[in-house]
């Protein structure tokens, strides 16, 4: 994994984003709403989660699981689980800065 990777999706109203930056321990931050909610470094594990809430009355908690961290044959992936679904999180392009 020798590049950025930025997951995002619309749910229920809100803005989840997942972004994995590379290096030998690789930096996970979840946002809700573009505010962060979540990181988290993995150095040997495939997969990691992140726990969150969707802001609400009542909030609504969720989890995202990011899969093939070490595994250069297989595209990193990403899925919400909430509410009992798996939702995919659709990878988006990092614009150049």
């Amino acid at each position: 994994m020798t590049r950025q990777h930025h997951f995002h999706l619309d749910q229920a109203g809100h803005s989840i984003t997942v972004d994995v930056r590379p290096g030998h321990a690789r930096e996970i931050d979840m946002l809700v709403d573009g505010k962060e909610v979540g990181s988290r470094r993995e150095r040997a594990a495939d997969a990691a989660t992140l726990t969150g809430e969707l802001p609400g009355e009542p909030p609504q908690p969720f989890t995202v699981r990011v899969e093939h961290l070490r595994h250069h044959t297989h595209a990193l992936a990403c899925m919400l689980l909430l509410d009992g679904q798996e939702i995919p999180m659709p990878e988006r392009e990092i614009s150049a800065r």
